[in-house]
């Protein structure tokens, strides 16, 4: 398996793993993703691939692209309230079916935090829906940790 951060050819093969992580948060939360893959949501990863505070990450295997991640550059300045926070957000992350379990997602996650090494940062951060449990134990067993909550009362 070959890591690298994605190239303009990547971009489409990215977008059919992002289209069946869109599908998954449909049917996880239908009132609040929207069904299909529109053009805006096709278009957003030319967007995040020109934006020099974003990279995407891709894992390839065989010629096949099978998994990527979209990092992101975070700084937030010293507050009041907080200090100054600086960390690579993995903004997104998909491994194609077939190659899951496989060493492909441990591999993105290990790449995402060796970079973030290099580039300084202090800790790499997500955010996940609570309704993904395969996702949460996967971000668990690479050693992600819950230090914040969002909590609902639907109404």
């Amino acid at each position: 398996m070959q890591l690298r951060f994605a190239v303009l050819e990547d971009l489409p093969a990215v977008n059919v793993l992002r289209r069946q992580v869109n599908e998954l948060h449909v049917t996880g939360r239908p009132e609040t993703f929207k069904a299909g893959f529109p053009p805006e949501l096709e278009h957003h990863v030319y967007t995040v691939f020109h934006d020099p505070d974003q990279k995407i990450l891709v894992a390839e295997e065989d010629g096949q692209l099978c998994g990527f991640a979209v990092l992101h550059q975070i700084r937030r300045p010293e507050t009041p309230f907080m200090y100054e926070r600086r960390f690579l957000d993995v903004d997104e992350f998909g491994v194609a079916p077939a190659f899951r379990r496989r060493g492909v997602g441990r591999a993105l996650i290990d790449r995402a935090k060796a970079w973030a090494k290099e580039q300084g940062f202090d800790r790499l951060e997500l955010n996940m829906w609570e309704f993904n449990r395969d996702a949460l134990a996967f971000y668990e067993a690479v050693g992600f940790q819950t230090y914040r909550r969002y909590l609902e009362i639907p109404l």
